[in-house]
């Protein structure tokens, strides 16, 4: 029989499951069994966690038929366990390193009390922790067992079940269960701190309490919340069914009429038009259930008044406030009413549900995603109106023939914006864009992420220098759908950008081309870079490098390269997007296409072309390998310098381990590979299949088609358009933790 027992409900939890799950079985102390509860998770939970299961027994999993809720997910799982204690993880927080070994000890010291109360820290999104402000009374607690009588300061702690392990036989013989809805942990919590007969405290932070930038669900703004209402009734009729605990009514009236209050002030937790009902039933849960005799503190007495009354109370209290801020902000705000004017009349405007604004590459013309999706639109879709946002007039010049365009910040792309039903873009939408209700934002990204992104740079300075995290998730807040090719992107995005988003399995529709490429694919674009006839064309593709000033890390030799290539072959250069205009091509590049050593495109504005027209990828972390698997041609991943560009930048997974093909590590490894033919053997096409089984899952060769049809459209996915099967546990292999 183990120790402990450790039940891990989990739905929609999958960017950081497996970060749980790896804190608790990575712990020195081995005593343990893990019982993971899948409530129906729509995402990829339930995979993640078969997978875990199948390579540790410790771990047992239990898929719900339907979608129970957290506190009957938790009931779910005790009649499994078979533990002394019973511990309950929320799966999207983490264990201490040896927090169970500390756990167990002052069990074992403690003599197996009833209870233990241990402490916890928060840790934020942005990368900030603050201890628990009342660990104190923890400390001061000292080592021997009380009741909660004893040291009643021990119920001012946060209660909720997950800072406390339970002894499994106390649990059993109260028959103690959590009951449905949104504060289950209230009626959970009183009953078992009152019933227990011997708490032990543990002055130890043993949970990494994770503070999601968005996503706690008592953060949201919801009916629900009049759900507190019924849990105190669950409370209070505890109590009445323990002669015992009579003398407990006066504080749980106390307490229930301070949660209650707090809920109420909070400007995001109820809908403005239910705040007043709130308030009535509070206040007749506060006189039902209050003890004959006892004073109501001064705080408190609000709620023997009208919702009139406690609305000026409160509007009283912020006068002060408001009347100093609004005396500072004078001056602005006339001045701003006056610039906004325009705008705000054209937001009362109704949404134009057939208007679609694209942009692309920070307004960069007809590309990537949103360049297939606008194509798509127009040959399937032509009552749809597409209209592109370009940041100049020089970029509009460049546009096909026929594309209607506005440029950024004009009046015409204020109208337009305002009135947009869709809005399509790889990059966020500057700032000053506000999202209408009713109005739908597609985000396609820029590709399958290697590399840390969004919040997970936030644990890489150098790589963030000039990032304004937290701005780009305020922007990514206006997200309704993100686009994914894979699973592990869903989980990334659903970890790196912590907003209120819904992943789609589309594909990536700029990908479509290289999915559909026929033989004669990519012929016109080697005539028009001036690539002989027969030519075996390498594209070399590197990324830039945080660790580098400028970016620019001058990895190869590139007049050698070319040369030991050899007669019948082509070296096609493209440099990341970001050193387009630095002196990376002035180092040497610019030169040697000029001489016709090499051919420069890093200047063709589709990607997708540079890749049809080549034979062979060489590159080292761009996510362009990504994309070029599609083709199953040749990959070769030139990794001389891996560690240190996952020390400056971070990575999600380890590229030379699950790589699309060789790695070289020496240049001379690199032009054997080449010359030998190396890159084109057996075990090269076997790691590229691995590759596009976990990578390329999604793309299909109609992922815009889904796009319009779905998300612009609102159409179901017609016959032979559905998306690709999700892949299972060896599909979505480690997504490696960021910490």
């Amino acid at each position: 029989m183990p120790r402990f027992s450790i039940i891990v409900p989990c739905f929609k939890v999958q960017g950081f499951l497996r970060e749980c799950l790896d804190s608790v079985l990575e712990q020195s102390y081995r005593d343990i069994e893990v019982i993971a509860v899948d409530d129906r998770s729509p995402d990829g939970c339930g995979a993640i966690l078969d997978e875990y299961a199948a390579r540790d027994d410790r771990v047992r999993v239990l898929h719900l038929p339907e979608n129970a809720g957290l506190g009957r997910a938790r009931n779910a799982g005790m009649p499994l366990a078979g533990g002394d204690y019973l511990f309950f993880l929320d799966s999207d927080d983490t264990l201490t390193p040896g927090a169970l070994r500390a756990t167990a000890d002052r069990l074992d010291e403690a003599g197996d009390p009833d209870v233990l109360v241990f402490d916890y820290a928060r840790t934020y999104w942005w990368g900030g922790t603050r201890r628990n402000a009342l660990a104190h009374v923890l400390a001061e607690a000292g080592e021997g067992t009380f009741t909660a009588a004893e040291r009643p300061e021990i119920l001012d702690l946060l209660m909720v079940v997950w800072n406390k392990v339970y002894r499994r036989e106390f649990v059993e013989r109260n028959g103690f269960s959590f009951p449905p809805g949104y504060y289950e942990d209230t009626p959970w919590t009183f009953p078992v701190m009152l019933s227990a007969e011997r708490i032990a405290t543990l002055d130890r932070i043993c949970v990494d309490y994770r503070q999601r930038r968005q996503g706690n669900i008592l953060s949201t703004t919801s009916r629900k919340h009049f759900d507190v209402h019924d849990q105190y009734e669950r409370v209070f009729a505890f109590v009445d069914s323990r002669p015992g605990l009579a003398g407990w009514r006066p504080y749980l009236h106390r307490k229930m009429g301070e949660h209650c209050l707090d809920i109420l002030a909070k400007p995001d937790r109820l809908p403005p038009s239910d705040k007043g009902e709130f308030f009535r039933r509070t206040a007749e849960l506060f006189a039902r259930h209050k003890p004959a005799g006892e004073p109501v503190p001064a705080e408190l007495r609000v709620l023997e008044g009208g919702y009139a009354a406690y609305r000026a109370k409160r509007k009283a209290g912020q006068a002060g406030r408001e009347l100093a801020r609004r005396g500072g902000q004078a001056g602005r705000a006339a001045g701003g009413w006056l610039r906004r004017g325009p705008d705000a009349v054209r937001g009362r405007l109704p949404l134009d549900p057939h208007l679609v604004l694209y942009s692309a590459f920070s307004h960069r013309g007809v590309l990537g995603d949103p360049g297939a999706v606008y194509e798509k639109a127009r040959e399937i879709a032509p009552q749809l109106r597409g209209v592109w946002v370009v940041r100049d007039e020089e970029t509009a010049a460049r546009l096909p023939a026929g594309v209607e365009h506005v440029t950024l910040d004009s009046p015409a792309y204020r109208r337009v914006s305002a009135r947009a039903g869709f809005f399509v873009n790889n990059v966020n939408w500057p700032g000053a864009l506000a999202k209408r209700p009713g109005s739908v934002h597609i985000h396609t990204h820029q590709g399958t992420p290697l590399k840390y992104m969004a919040a997970d740079l936030l644990q890489r300075p150098g790589a963030r220098h000039g990032v304004d995290v937290p701005q780009m998730l305020r922007r990514a807040d206006r997200w309704d759908w993100s686009l994914v090719a894979n699973q592990h992107s869903e989980l990334v995005w659903e970890r790196a950008y912590p907003c209120h988003f819904t992943s789609v399995r589309t594909g990536s529709p700029r990908n479509d081309v290289l999915v559909n490429a026929g033989a004669q694919a990519g012929l016109a674009v080697r005539a028009r870079l001036g690539i002989p006839a027969g030519h075996t064309v390498v594209l070399y593709a590197p990324t830039r490098r945080e660790y580098v000033r400028g970016g620019y890390a001058d990895r190869l030799d590139l007049a050698r390269f070319a040369a030991d290539l050899g007669d019948g072959h082509t070296l096609v250069v493209r440099l990341h997007p970001s050193l387009a205009t630095g002196p990376a091509r002035g180092m040497g590049l610019a030169d040697l296409h000029r001489r016709g050593v090499l051919v420069d495109a890093t200047d063709e504005p589709r990607v997708e072309d540079v890749m049809l027209a080549s034979d062979v990828l060489v590159t080292d972390y761009s996510a362009l390998m990504f994309d070029y698997a599609n083709l199953d041609r040749p990959i070769v991943v030139h990794a001389d310098d891996w560690a240190a560009y996952t020390a400056s930048r971070g990575a999600y997974f380890d590229v030379t381990a699950d790589a699309p093909g060789h790695v070289s590590r020496t240049y001379r490894e690199l032009a054997w590979l080449l010359a030998s033919g190396g890159c084109r053997d057996e075990e090269s096409a076997r790691l590229r299949a691995g590759f596009r089984e976990r990578f390329c899952a999604y793309d299909d060769g109609r992922a815009a088609e889904r796009v319009v049809r779905r998300l612009l459209l609102g159409e179901e996915f017609p016959e032979g358009a559905a998306p690709p099967k999700v892949p299972g546990p060896a599909g979505a292999r480690d997504l490696l933790a960021s910490t």
